[in-house]
């Protein structure tokens, strides 16, 4: 035999001995298998965290969704003069709540169109914008988190 071939058989002696040592290590198995469970615990746990969240902020925001009603009942008098006393008392501690929870009162006139946020109920043209603008809001829009309740219903202006 030459030393090339002889060499070559020691070196995959070497190599076999050595993977049969590794395979056949227990702690090394048992760590393995540790790790692969602590990692897959750990992905399970964000995840479960991820979606109890994102159950409360639906909780919260299906709640808030059924308050529109109450807040936008509670806009009406406020510019008609009739809240006053107790009733504004109350009034204001709802708005106060509703607000604390997160939800978020907009639209405002006059402002630059967006369809994502907007809802056009009237169109008219103007030559005093140059693009759609928002001239009028018909009924405010809420958002809780980034995320639109009830879009604004307005009336827009495009240019001429």
């Amino acid at each position: 035999m030459s030393e090339d071939t002889t060499t070559n058989l020691e070196t995959e002696q070497v190599v076999t001995e050595e993977a049969a040592i590794e395979s056949k290590d227990p702690v090394a198995a048992l760590t393995e298998d540790l790790q692969r469970l602590q990692a897959e615990y750990s992905n399970y746990r964000k995840r479960v965290e991820r979606d109890r969240a994102l159950a409360a902020e639906v909780a919260i925001s299906s709640v808030l969704l059924e308050f529109l009603a109450v807040l936008d009942d509670l806009d009406r008098a406020a510019s008609h003069n009739e809240l006053s006393g107790g009733f504004k008392a109350v009034a204001d501690q709802i708005i106060a709540t509703t607000a604390k929870l997160g939800l978020e009162k907009y639209g405002e006139a006059p402002a630059a169109f967006d369809p994502n946020i907007h809802d056009a109920l009237m169109h008219e043209t103007s030559n005093e914008v140059k693009e759609t603008t928002v001239t009028k809001v018909l009924q405010p829009g809420y958002k809780y988190k980034e995320r639109v309740l009830r879009p604004a219903r307005v009336v827009v202006s495009d240019p001429e």
